[in-house]
């Protein structure tokens, strides 16, 4: 069968299973023909790219942070999640050398920074607050016990960013609100993650307050980037079912291929991110590509309901969302079958 209706894909420039199978060439063999099938940036309509964010393109399949996700499934994007992948990372929350703070019961009744983003799904200010709100609820403590500093772009600094809708597409550092507070004196802490704050940590020789990224309790990992949902359109799958079973497939197998290519891996996901394997391979851990697997195991659906009760709690997004109902297994069950067949 030939299709004319057209479908596209969207991933967040992390590491994710969906990454790899457009990197492996999986998606455009498979589709190569009969399913006109291209990435959202290649959209001739600028207005398009903020769908990685709103989900309102039709025909879009999404794999990226869970903030987004969640808030566009709750500002009426009709969406179901079709699998999810659990990579940890680097995470933690940072103070400079001689600021009296070694653990977080020491952040108690000092300042911390929170960025705000001018962007209606501010992923970067979620995970800050919960990274602050887990760590002191470790100690006993709460949000009540600190002083919580905005940090909005507006204050710091703003050349050389790439206008896009929805603020996708900053060209300079995620984290210089933070770091500008931080080394002002303005904040006592901050939090950061991935690549990006290990540099930060070591260039500033910052004492890490709270580790997050691998803590052994999987509850305190929670953050934008752990879980990350695989979502399409809930239309596509009533119609398209064939076409959405065939491009988890394909998922699925960039994940099983992850788990005996670990090198490989590494090299992939540093051209996804523009980050060097040397960095790479400090901050996501030694066993990272045995976690690029597509799943819908309890501990990720879990996190994805804790991730989103956060949200709610903390007015990140205004109406509840059932996660259960949310989740569609059939088509990860169909291709998980259709993969243990031709192996």
């Amino acid at each position: 069968m030939t299709y004319t209706t057209e479908f596209t894909y969207t991933r967040s420039p992390v590491p994710t299973p969906l990454g790899l199978a457009i990197q492996l060439g999986l998606l455009e063999r498979e589709f190569a023909g009969d399913i006109p099938l291209r990435s959202l940036i290649e959209s001739d309509k600028p207005s398009d790219l903020v769908s990685h964010f709103d989900h309102r393109l039709p025909n879009l399949f999404r794999q990226g942070g869970n903030t987004p996700a969640i808030w566009a499934k709750a500002n009426g994007s009709d969406t179901r999640v079709i699998g999810i992948s659990w990579t940890d990372e680097y995470q933690a929350i940072i103070t400079l050398p001689g600021s009296g703070i070694r653990t977080a019961h020491d952040l108690k009744d000092r300042k911390v920074g929170i960025p705000i983003h001018q962007i209606a799904s501010d992923y970067n200010r979620a995970a800050a607050l919960r990274a602050f709100y887990v760590a002191l609820e470790q100690a006993g403590l709460g949000l009540r016990d600190i002083e919580v500093v905005e940090l909005p772009d507006s204050a710091y600094i703003t050349v050389n960013d790439i206008d896009r809708p929805g603020g996708w597409g900053h060209a300079r550092h995620g984290y210089v609100n933070e770091v500008y507070a931080l080394v002002r004196g303005e904040v006592d802490a901050i939090y950061v993650k991935d690549v990006r704050g290990a540099e930060i940590t070591h260039l500033l020789g910052a004492h890490i307050v709270f580790d997050l990224g691998f803590h052994p309790d999987p509850y305190i990992r929670i953050s934008n980037c752990a879980p990350r949902p695989l979502t399409v359109n809930a239309d596509t799958i009533a119609e398209h079912p064939d076409v959405v079973e065939r491009f988890l497939r394909q998922v699925v197998t960039a994940g099983l291929w992850a788990k005996k290519n670990r090198e490989e891996s590494l090299r992939l996901i540093g051209h996804e991110t523009g980050w060097s394997e040397a960095w790479l391979d400090k901050v996501l851990g030694p066993d990272f590509h045995q976690n690029l697997v597509i799943t819908l195991n309890q501990q990720a659906i879990d996190g994805l309901t804790i991730a989103k009760q956060f949200l709610l709690e903390h007015h990140f997004i205004e109406q509840d969302i059932d996660i259960a109902a949310w989740i569609d297994p059939l088509p990860l069950e169909r291709a998980h079958d259709n993969v243990r067949r031709i192996a």
